[in-house]
Order: C-alpha cells, then structure tokens, then sequence
C-alpha cells in the first residue's frame, strides 16, 4: 500500500511536469488558440490513477503556473473540474467514451461557467458574464481530449496501458 501511494505521487508528480514544460504548446483554431496539454493529462490521470489524484495534479499544475506567471486564476476551475468529472466517469464506468465526454462537459461547460465567478470577483473582470469562458474552454477541452484519446487508444491496443495500472497498483 505504502509503495502504490508513493508510485502514485511519482506519477502525478511527472504529469504536473509534462503540464508545465508542455503548457505553451497551442494549436491554432480559427481565430483562437486551443492548449490541450491540461485536458490530456486529466483524462490520463483520470484513467491512470483516479480522480482525487486527477484533481490534485489539476491544482498542483494550476498553481505552479500562477506562481511562475505562465497561467491565471481560470486555470483552477476549467482543470479541476475537469479531472473530477472524468476521474469519477471513468471510476463508475471504466469506458473510455464516458469519460472523454465528461472531460469535456466538465471542463467545457461546468468549469467554464465556474470561470465567471473567478473573472468577476477575484480578477475584477465586469465585462465577464456566465458563458463567456464556454467556447474557449470547449475548444481547449476538446483538442486535448481528441490527443488523449489517441494516446490512450495506442496504449490500449499494445498492453501498455494495462501494464501502466498493475505497475501503479503493486
């Protein structure tokens, strides 16, 4: 047991990593930009290690972003809420689909209408109304979910991805 928690914080600890050396890595999508860094790692995790560890690297990745000036307060709702939704998805289902939607349900549209609270009363931001972080969160959400999906598609067909979970359950 003592090993298994202290794989899982190693884990965690190299997503929080990928999120951060990854986190200006943008695809261009008309006229804005999608990061789905974010997005990937919370669906990994979600299928990797749950959704409080999920939620954890959420924060973790958050945090150090706001600390270095490399992200802002919208971080922490889009991401966390995220991780939830599809680490609790993938924890009562274990299917795939399901939790690539609650990715971006929770990211997308409960995360981005989260935004607005934050905008309005921590950053001061009157222009900000309840949908107006939607579409970019849907957008980040989505690219990052559709990586997510490939990877854990490639990792699903060769084994790796069942040996990833044995590895961190031992």
């Amino acid at each position: 047991m003592k090993h298994e928690k202290l794989k899982k914080l190693v884990t965690s600890a190299l997503l929080v990593a990928v999120i951060i050396a990854l986190s200006g890595f943008y695809i261009p999508v008309g006229a804005s930009k999608c990061f789905p860094i974010q997005h990937m790692v919370n669906v990994l995790a979600a299928v990797l290690l749950g959704p409080w560890w999920g939620v954890a690297i959420a924060f973790a990745a958050s945090l150090i972003r706001n600390l270095m000036g490399t992200g802002s307060l919208m971080a922490f709702p889009g991401s966390m809420v995220g991780a939830l939704c599809c680490g609790l998805m993938f924890k009562a289902t274990k299917k795939y689909i399901p939790t690539y939607l609650a990715e971006i349900v929770g990211t997308g549209i409960l995360g981005g209408m989260l935004a607005f609270p934050v905008a309005y009363l921590l950053m001061g931001n009157t222009q900000a109304a309840l949908f107006t972080y939607v579409l970019p969160f849907l957008v980040s959400t989505t690219g990052g979910t559709i990586i997510a999906a490939i990877l854990i598609t490639a990792l699903d067909k060769t084994k790796a991805l069942s040996h990833m979970r044995q590895m961190l359950s031992e």
